[in-house]
Order: structure tokens, then sequence, then C-alpha cells
């Protein structure tokens, strides 16, 4: 785990059914709340279903160029039609369920890309798909209850990519409780960040890599946009 990289490139190459229900019955071991296991993951292989889904992505060239996109969902609707069935009334209509449906998709999803990188494959994970969760609600119709938390594509790597630094342990590791950061301790724990990541401050025109990452990449304006789209999208699939 420790040399592993995100992969954007993959070869032509088609990942074995078989190895794929070995994944997904690795992944279904992870940790989940009551052990109701609120996610579902829909899986896009045709060309048909990418492209469908490459507008909520931004275009990103690896969703086509992967053989298969997977979306994982929470899912509280699959358990509440079950108690429904059995004579009990759900009452999973809240952000709280959401939220603990979002957690149990997560440690799903990340146990299934750790079982696919030991087994060789390679995984890029798709921040847009939050960006544009009513686009994806909406492609896969999904139902309410169900919401997209994450994506990822995955297929045999055809690169071998650079793997990017990380912040040393001291930054984010705290005894017994929190400890607040001043401005030293700052500038050692990004520095080799800012180093290594020096060309995106002249390309950007800033002064400060944090300024790239405010002012053009992760912007007040498009998170406020964003915040808004997905509480509407909450609302819509029932969570709010």
């Amino acid at each position: 785990m420790i040399s592993r990289r995100t992969i954007r490139r993959y070869q032509q190459r088609e990942i074995p059914s078989e190895l794929l229900d070995e994944l997904f019955l690795l992944a279904n071991r992870a940790s989940t709340m009551g052990n109701m296991q609120l996610y579902s993951v829909i899986k896009t292989s045709s060309k048909e279903g990418k492209e469908a889904l490459l507008p909520a992505h931004f275009g990103q060239s690896m969703v086509m160029n992967a053989p298969l996109l997977l979306t994982f969902c929470a899912d509280f609707h699959r358990f509440s039609e079950y108690a429904l069935q059995r004579k009990a009334l759900p009452g999973y209509n809240n952000f709280l369920s959401f939220l603990n449906a979002a957690t149990d998709t997560l440690l799903f999803a990340e146990k299934f890309c750790t079982a696919a990188e030991e087994a060789g494959l390679g995984i890029c994970y798709l921040g847009t798909t939050l960006y544009n969760a009513s686009q994806i609600i909406e492609t896969l119709h999904l139902p309410q209850l169900v919401f997209p938390v994450t994506a990822v594509t995955v297929g045999w790597p055809d690169e071998a990519s650079v793997q990017p630094e990380r912040l040393p342990l001291a930054s984010f590791v705290h005894e017994e409780e929190y400890h607040d950061y001043t401005p030293n301790s700052l500038d050692a724990f990004y520095a080799e960040k800012e180093q290594v990541n020096a060309h995106f401050v002249l390309e950007n025109g800033r002064e400060t890599l944090a300024q790239v990452f405010t002012d053009v990449r992760y912007k007040k304006s498009d998170n406020e946009a964003i915040s808004k789209s997905l509480l509407l999208a909450l609302k819509r699939q029932g969570f709010l």
C-alpha cells in the first residue's frame, strides 16, 4: 500500500467477471452500520453508458479509457423497502441516515479499491461524483434514498504514474487531543508539497500554492454553488 498511486491510463483489456465478483465479495466484508450494508454499486462498462456519464465527470479521459466505471451509492432504499415488506416502519429519510449510508459506502469502496490494487488493477477516484450528483442520479435512474457518493475508474494499468507527495505523520496524528498548528509547524509540514508543486504557482499566476487552491482549483463561489446543488439533490432523494 505504501507504493500505491493513481492510474488514469488503462490497457484495453477486460476485467474477468470472476475477478470482479471476488473483489466485491472481499469489499463486502467492510465494516457497516448495524450490519445493514447501506450501499449499492453500479457497473458501467458499455461505451454508451460511459458516454452518458462522461459530462457529469467533466469529460475526463479515463472515464472512456477505463474498461470499467463504478459508481458507489449510499443506499437506504433497499433496507427501507425490506422493512416495509416486513411490517416495519423505516425512518431513514433524514440527514443522519445519509451520513451513515455514505460512511458505509466509502468503507466498501475503499475495501474494493485496496483489493483491486492488490490484484494488479489500477484505479482513479473521481471527485466529480459529488459535484454533479443530480446528473448522475438522472443518468443512472437512482430511486429515493439512493445517492452517488463516489466513483472510480478501474482497469489494468497502462502507465507508471508518479506517486504524489504526502504530508508527514506529525501533521495529522494528534496525541490525546487536537493540537493546533503554529506558523512554524505549517511551514515545516507543507514545505515538500510547496517545493514539488512550485510550477503550479507560476502557471496560475499566483504568489503561493495555497492561492492556487483557494483562488483557482477549489474556489469559495464554486464550493457554495455545489453545496447548494448537493442540498437540493439530497432533498430530491429524500434525505432532507
